[in-house]
């Protein structure tokens, strides 16, 4: 017999290719979970050798999230925050890195006296024990744990394993859900089923039938497609879920929803649902579908070299953030990406930027195109244009005031000039010796940290608040130093570490900008659809009242 109160586990496993949104699929689950009134959590698990996301190029692998614990992570853990309006505790993220450094550091100091340390076991029992972990922590009454990859690979095998045992363990309360890709070849006209059900064999040869597939193509899976796959790999056609191509991902929930996913999740683990389904959840998706006003905002900065395809993964959460802040507000985004570089080659001018209802400049490191963003955030100070600063886009920020109001010639980020004769941004003090050692992993100013905010300050009225938290990526911050001299200069340092030490939140006063707010921290990381940043928000009633 299924246990009603016992621990419910649904894997989320992919099959055919990646890229096909399992991530968002695990966030719809979650959600439509979540609202069915279940306490649920959910896992990503990495397949890759990193430890963690920290150290990955951003225009390869895409952004790195930062958990409130200070875990660098996969940008699904954003989705999975955002869509569950919720904090996810660091034991919800792990890779093939992870589990295998813990485990051998864990032999290394004899902490499995002396016996013979293999992947099936001591591999498989870390990633369960991590599961079992979650569990605790979360008082979750689901989890749902995606592998990263595609089935067939080699790198995320272990992670099959682990969750093969699992099901041995506890069998009425484990589900196998996969989400593969049906494709419909233009020269043929038809939606095709053979790859998917090839992938679903595959993911039978580890010993593992999926429960659930959930059919990703262009066009909803129809009937005769769901028998076929039923008929040939023994999956029900009332379990095959259609999953179309939409044009917002917030819609995925209650798409699943039409094709009743809740309900088979529910029949399989024989429960019932506890309260009505996705009421704030539809209320914010015609938020989203209706709003009228067109907002134009110019995104400024680096990782746009490689096509536009890479630009959503870069800054997934600050193009978000801003969607759920306007979307509220009766209003949509229209982003334009602006490549700094190119303000500094001559092939786009930086006068162009007066046709933009706003400016964004978000993170990034190194010193590409660093002075063409510096023109960008003067052309927004001095034609008093809205703008936000995040993180980087917050120190070049105080480096432009410098030079231009603060009169300081050559002032400068060392991040970027080493000799500059004012060093405006420094590098932290606890930082300097771990560059030294070359020590880049997981070693930067991580996670939530506390500021005061000044009152009668932008920030202070958007938060509404005097003592803040938010999330933090860095190693360079304003030099102290010049504290005082960008204060009598005008600039407000409108918020600050509680010992009055880090600046975390540079504005020009409302008398001089209607706008001009920049972060050290990143507040695109906290920000979720039925809560969106106040920040953002006040970024975008700004451009509304302007």
């Amino acid at each position: 017999m299924r246990g009603k109160n016992r621990h419910k586990y649904i894997f989320v496993v992919g099959g055919v290719m990646s890229g096909v949104g399992k991530g968002i699929a695990t966030s719809s689950i979650g959600t439509i979970l979540q609202s069915k009134g279940f306490v649920v959590s959910l896992i990503k698990a990495d397949p890759y050798l990193n430890v963690d996301a920290g150290t990955m190029n951003p225009v390869e692998h895409g952004e790195v999230f930062v958990l409130e614990s200070g875990l660098e992570t996969d940008q699904d853990m954003g989705n999975y925050e955002r869509f569950l309006n919720k904090n996810m505790p660091v034991e919800n993220y792990m890779t093939n890195g992870m589990i295998f450094k813990y485990v051998i550091d864990k032999e290394r100091a004899l902490g499995y006296h002396g016996k013979c340390v293999e992947p099936v076991y001591h591999i498989t029992e870390e990633i369960l024990d991590r599961i079992a972990r979650s569990v605790s922590k979360t008082n979750a009454e689901f989890t749902i744990f995606e592998i990263g990859g595609t089935v067939g690979e080699y790198q995320n095998a272990i992670f099959l394993e682990a969750a093969r045992l699992l099901k041995i363990r506890y069998p009425g309360d484990v589900m196998f859900a996969m989400v593969s890709y049906l494709p419909v070849p233009g020269s043929v006209g038809e939606m095709k089923t053979k790859l998917t059900q090839n992938a679903i064999r595959q993911l039978n040869s580890y010993g593992i039938q999926p429960d659930l597939i959930i059919a990703r193509s262009e066009v909803p899976i129809d009937a005769r497609r769901k028998e076929k796959i039923a008929l040939a790999n023994g999956v029900s056609s009332e379990n095959i879920i259609a999953a179309p191509d939409i044009k917002s991902i917030y819609e995925v929930p209650i798409n699943f929803e039409r094709d009743g996913l809740s309900e088979r999740i529910l029949k399989h683990f024989n429960l019932r649902p506890k309260q009505k389904d996705l009421v704030e959840w539809r209320k914010f998706v015609s938020k989203s579908q209706r709003a009228k006003k067109k907002l134009r905002i110019a995104v400024v900065g680096k990782y746009f070299d490689t096509g536009d395809f890479v630009l959503s993964d870069a800054y997934v959460s600050v193009i978000e953030a801003i969607k759920f802040s306007s979307y509220w507000q009766d209003a949509t985004p229209e982003l334009e990406w602006i490549n700094s570089k190119h303000y500094e080659n001559g092939k786009r001018k930086v006068s162009e930027l007066k046709d933009y209802d706003g400016l964004i400049v978000p993170g990034g490191f190194g010193s590409t195109g660093v002075e063409g963003i510096i023109e960008a955030i003067r052309f927004a100070r001095e034609h008093k244009i809205p703008y936000l600063g995040l993180c980087y886009g917050m120190q070049l920020a105080v480096v432009e005031f410098a030079r231009h109001v603060g009169k300081l010639k050559g002032a400068h980020t060392i991040e970027v000039d080493s000799e500059t004769p004012h060093p405006i941004i420094g590098i932290m003090g606890e930082q300097k010796d771990k560059l030294s050692k070359s020590n880049y992993g997981g070693s930067m100013r991580l996670g939530a940290y506390p500021a005061i905010l000044k009152k009668g300050t932008h920030a202070h009225k958007a938060y509404n608040s005097q003592i803040i938290s938010e999330r933090h990526r860095h190693r360079y911050e304003v030099n102290p130093e010049y504290i005082e001299r960008l204060e009598q200069a005008g600039l407000i340092f409108s918020g600050m570490s509680p010992d009055g030490k880090l600046c975390e939140i540079a504005e020009l006063p409302k008398e001089v900008h209607p706008f001009f707010l920049a972060t050290q921290f990143h507040p695109e990381f906290k920000a979720r659809p039925l809560s969106p940043h106040p920040l953002f928000s006040a970024f975008v009633k700004a451009i509304l009242k302007k």
